[in-house]
């Protein structure tokens, strides 16, 4: 039996892991994709505005919590918002990359799931600034809102009208919030630890970030949160191995996810 059972789990280790070059090209096209795709959503600034303004009145309309609470705690110290602005800036990217790079070393599977379910979200974020361009509330006149990063520092925007890097009217939805807890749900997915759901931090920890910084409305988190719904729904995720399990001190999984033992090394 072992015989037979140890070239199995060698063929499931190698079709797991995909070939790096190929994963390294898709994961730079991913960013890329990103980035150009808000680019070419450029040019509505009115439209942007208006619809920042259906935002806003619809979010009081229903009673949401207002961005400027979660601002004003911010504000109760320079070294704190200049931290809020810091995590804006340098984290969004580096924690994603570190997510895909450490489940492609180890948990294969669960690596190729999350990078689909990345990639079908972001797909599906840059159509939306086509048919909703949208301004950030700290655009919005009349709410009481700063631009944290422009008074504070540091800033990742320039001004809107010479920023040919960002599409800064493409607040709706956050790609910030929705990859956070994208990284969050993939390594609770892919972990047995008790403290797991300490990874709910990261986006927890972020929504507060982009709402008191005036970068995003709650909506743009409640429609980021809706479509990596439908993403997980859609895009199902590969069960944690016996191996796995053992490592983080849990309960061994079914019987029927030997097959994925290897993979998951």
């Amino acid at each position: 039996m072992t015989a037979h059972t140890e070239p199995a789990e060698g063929e499931a280790r190698a079709t797991a892991r995909p070939p790096l070059v190929r994963e390294l090209l898709l994961v730079a096209g991913l960013f890329l994709v990103y980035k150009l795709g808000r680019q070419l959503a450029t040019g509505h600034t009115g439209e942007a505005i208006h619809n920042a303004h259906r935002v806003w009145d619809l979010e009081r309309a229903v009673r949401l919590p207002g961005e400027g609470s979660v601002q004003s705690a911010l504000l109760h110290g320079d070294t704190l918002v200049h931290l809020a602005n810091t995590y804006y800036a340098t984290v969004h990217f580096p924690a994603t990359v570190a997510f895909l790079v450490w489940l492609y070393l180890r948990r294969p599977a669960h690596y190729v799931w999350a990078r689909r379910v990345l990639a079908t979200v972001t797909s599906a974020a840059l159509v939306l600034p086509f048919v909703f361009p949208l301004a950030p509330p700290r655009m919005l006149a009349g709410t009481g809102l700063i631009d944290t990063a422009r008074v504070y520092g540091p800033s990742v925007y320039g001004p809107p009208s010479s920023d040919h890097l960002s599409n800064q009217f493409a607040a709706m939805p956050s790609l910030h919030f929705g990859w956070a807890l994208m990284v969050a749900v993939g390594l609770i997915a892919a972990t047995r630890s008790r403290w797991r759901p300490l990874w709910l931090l990261h986006p927890l920890v972020t929504l507060l970030v982009i709402v008191g910084t005036a970068n995003h409305y709650w909506l743009d988190a409640i429609v980021a949160t809706a479509m990596l719904g439908i993403a997980l729904a859609l895009i199902h995720r590969p069960r944690l191995t016996v191996s796995t399990a053992g490592r983080g001190g849990a309960a061994p999984a079914p019987a029927e996810d030997k097959i994925l033992v290897g993979a998951a090394r």
